[in-house]
């Protein structure tokens, strides 16, 4: 074995605040909501998310309205950890702008950074685009709604964070987005097994500093995080 101990999935602190902090958390942007508001843009949202769950916008309201006692519960786990209280005071934002400062082209095969940046790509995915937080009105909660949107997976998530949302949207996307049913077969089969376990086992992954992990190696990361990858597609 080596004689350095392998560094924690949580470095210590950083003393100086993220540069880029939390975009989309602006006060002018958040609109307080009634009881009767609350209710109807909850129903809107869930009806609209379930015939359409690529209506992100709708799916991001429906977790805003129905979420605070999770996420109260999220902060209050992110607030009890080191890097999580951390977190919680610096705000800090997965973006473009910090993707690009951190030179993931750069990095080699195999490493956190290099895996995660070919997963955005492959799938079209833009670090800014996850939608703004519009309902929330505790800044405190809204960035812990925004970085759990940063690093969700829906069937995870659902096991992960216990919001309403995710379980919703990973039950309706396999039905309303057009999914063949060979490939609806193998999310249920394959796939929702794995995440489903995978968010139990797990430790809590809202309590890790991604921006200072990029460039260590993938299977180290899992390792540290207990977290399972995912199964390999079954052969045709």
């Amino acid at each position: 074995s080596s004689p350095h101990p392998s560094p924690s999935p949580h470095p210590s602190p950083n003393p100086n605040p993220n540069p880029n902090p939390t975009p989309n958390l602006n006060p002018n942007l958040v609109y307080p909501l009634s009881p009767a508001q609350r209710l109807f843009l909850t129903g809107y949202a869930a009806v609209g998310a379930f015939l359409d769950p690529r209506r992100d916008d709708l799916v991001a309201m429906l977790g805003e309205t129905t979420g605070e006692v999770a996420l109260r519960g999220l902060r209050d786990r992110m607030a009890a950890d080191e890097v999580g209280a951390a977190l919680l005071a610096e705000r800090p934002s997965i973006t473009a702008a910090s993707i690009e400062a951190a030179g993931l082209h750069g990095m080699p095969e195999g490493s956190f950074g290099r895996a995660y940046l070919d997963f955005m790509e492959k799938h079209g995915f833009d670090a800014d685009g996850r939608a703004p937080v519009r309902f929330v009105a505790d800044p405190e909660l809204a960035f812990v709604m925004q970085r759990y949107r940063q690093v969700a997976l829906k069937w995870f998530e659902a096991v992960h964070t216990g919001l309403p949302m995710a379980s919703l949207a990973a039950l309706a996307g396999p039905y309303g987005t057009g999914m063949t049913p060979a490939k609806r077969q193998k999310l249920l089969a394959v796939y929702l097994p794995w995440a489903l376990a995978a968010g139990r086992e797990s430790r809590f992954l809202l309590n890790v500093r991604y921006e200072e992990l990029f460039a260590k190696d993938l299977d180290e990361l899992r390792a540290e995080l207990n977290f399972r990858p995912a199964p390999k597609p079954p052969e045709k």
